[in-house]
Order: C-alpha cells, then structure tokens, then sequence
C-alpha cells in the first residue's frame, strides 16, 4: 500500500504546476484523499481534499480560487492543479487518504500518506 506524489519543482511566481498522488496496492475511490504542506518552520497546512461518496471539495482561504483538487478513479490517481503560485506556496506537499470523510482527513486523521513531492515558488 503506498501513496506516491510527483510534479513538484521550482516555478516562478505567477505560474503553475499540477501535483499527483498516485496509489498502488488499494482504490483511491473509496477514499477521502487530502492534500498536505509544510513549509520549513511553519505547521502544517491541509489545502485541499476531496471525498470518495460525492466528490464534494474543499480548500484552504490561502488557496481557494488558486488551485482545483480532482480524481482519475480509472487511473487511481488524484490531482492537484496549482495556478497562480506565489512565493508563500513553497513547501513540502502531500498527499493523505482514509476512509472517513475529509473532515477528518483536514483535521490529520488518515490512514496512509506518501512522502511528498517539494515546491519551490521563486523567480
């Protein structure tokens, strides 16, 4: 069972990158998946999740209108689409799933995460 993130890099100020949590060994569609960043010394933030039942959305004020969260169930895979990059996105991001609904996942309640893919905002 694994979690793994990838499309992190170094991006102006302005631009775009779109993460990925791909998993292997159990189905993303039955799970809440959550996307993670932690910037070095700063807590860590929950910036978005999606649900499993309803497809249903949510996103930190730091993000919302920035960056749009969507599943490939066929390709087991969950995405991140980053627009608009500012400085203060950089960080470590990743990825989180469990079966609950993201309510818990926000709140660090999940059953597996991967190890992170790192973004670097800066011109």
């Amino acid at each position: 069972v694994q979690l793994v993130e990838s499309g992190g890099g170094l991006v102006q100020p302005g631009g775009s990158l779109r993460l990925s949590c791909a998993a292997s060994g159990f189905r993303l569609d039955f799970y809440a998946i959550g996307w993670f960043r932690q910037a070095p010394g700063k807590e860590r933030e929950a910036v978005s999740c999606i649900n499993s039942d309803d497809g249903s959305t949510d996103y930190a004020d730091s993000v919302k209108d920035r960056f749009t969260i969507s599943r490939d169930n066929a390709k087991n895979t969950v995405y991140l689409q980053m627009s608009s990059l500012k400085p203060e996105d950089t960080a470590v991001y990743y990825c989180a799933a469990d079966t609950a609904l993201c309510v818990s996942v926000v709140a660090g309640l999940y059953d597996y995460r991967g190890q992170g893919t790192r973004v670097t905002v800066s011109s």
